[in-house]
């Protein structure tokens, strides 16, 4: 057995001392650490502030005035305007439909991004390597075209499409022989607005989330699910225990971009139905907001509507959060996970040994 000789490199590796209560002793400031904290850490920080916390902060403030918006007068109101809203009727209908927006559409978005995920990637045979359906590519792009198209632009086309005179829907449905269709108006029945509307927005919404799905599933190991198939696993129970959990991530963050997106609709809503709908039935807090601000002039209640729009949206976000910790996502999973690989490696050290 050798002699270990302590040299000059070995012994600048030796740990500082622990300072009292077992602690290590906190590293020194240098010029280096500082300017690195202040990159880093300060420039993000003060952009945050800057361009969040503080636009925030005086939306909460105009929130509590009668200001007008065209004029530098405005009276201290505290929280009149809030308390006005919530007696507003037009504006809880309006809260209503954006809470439906909010359940159905994201549900629905990654529930067929999912299905054309799965099939584009795991549809293929049965037999022989783990792979897509035939022409997997051309689904791929198909389904991301409506993405490419502006929203803007993807209301105005479905606009024209229900059109009970001239749209291609009615006329479509009346060559098939359903001719009560032949001058029905799909976003004038207060029965078809809002699913109307809300198939349009998942049209142009799902092919994104397809991809980012697409993109997800390719880094699962391909030998979970040649595992699976040895096992007999169907497609639907190899979707269920393997793809899911393994995508959770993803899926979370694509229900809360999709829940924010929902929460608003200003583009779709404005571009199909800039009225709000038979009866306010596709009325959203934004369509709101942009009505009464611009067209009553009360920048002070709109702003009010503004905030709690924020305020819908972090409490949705943290919903969400919550619902994926509470079923096991996020750091619990990986607790959960830690002690067998910790046992793996124990074990692992022991054969070796």
């Amino acid at each position: 057995m050798k002699d270990t000789i302590p040299t000059a490199e070995t012994a600048s590796r030796r740990p500082e001392p622990a300072a009292r209560g077992g602690r290590p002793r906190r590293r020194k400031l240098t010029f280096d650490r500082v300017t690195f904290f202040l990159a880093f850490l300060g420039v993000p920080l003060a952009i945050f502030v800057i361009f969040v916390l503080i636009p925030f902060g005086q939306a909460i403030f105009w929130a509590m005035t009668d200001w007008r918006g065209f004029s530098p007068d405005y009276n201290f109101v505290g929280f009149d305007n809030f308390t006005k809203m919530f007696q507003d009727d037009i504006f809880l209908k309006a809260l209503r439909n954006v809470a439906l927006l909010a359940v159905f559409v994201p549900l629905v978005t990654l529930t067929l991004a999912l299905g054309v995920a799965v099939a584009i990637t795991l549809g293929g045979p049965s037999k022989g390597p783990v792979r897509g359906i035939r022409g997997a590519s051309f689904y791929r792009i198909v389904s991301f075209f409506p993405y490419v198209v502006p929203a803007i632009i993807v209301g105005l086309i479905w606009a024209q499409m229900y059109d009970p005179n001239a749209g291609l829907l009615n006329g479509v449905l009346t060559g098939l022989g359903l001719d009560r269709f032949e001058t029905f108006a799909w976003l004038g029945e207060k029965a078809t607005a809002m699913p109307a509307l809300m198939f349009v927005i998942i049209w142009g919404l799902v092919g994104f989330y397809a991809v980012l799905f697409i993109a997800a599933i390719k880094g699962v190991p391909a030998e979970l699910y040649e595992a699976a198939r040895i096992d007999g696993a169907g497609r639907l129970r190899t979707t269920v225990s393997i793809t899911l959990p393994a995508i959770r991530d993803s899926v979370q963050t694509a229900y809360i971009y999709l829940g924010i997106a929902a929460l608003d609709a200003f583009v779709y809503v404005q571009a199909m139905v800039p009225n709000g709908g038979p009866d306010n039935s596709t009325l959203t807090i934004s369509q709101r907001l942009f009505n009464v601000a611009f067209a009553k002039q009360q920048f002070g209640y709109a702003t009010a509507m503004g905030v709690v729009l924020a305020v819908v949206t972090l409490v949705f976000a943290a919903l969400v959060f919550l619902v994926n910790r509470l079923t096991g996502g996020g750091e619990g999973e990986s607790k959960r996970k830690a002690p067998g690989s910790k046992a793996r490696r124990a074990a692992a050290e022991g054969g070796a040994g």
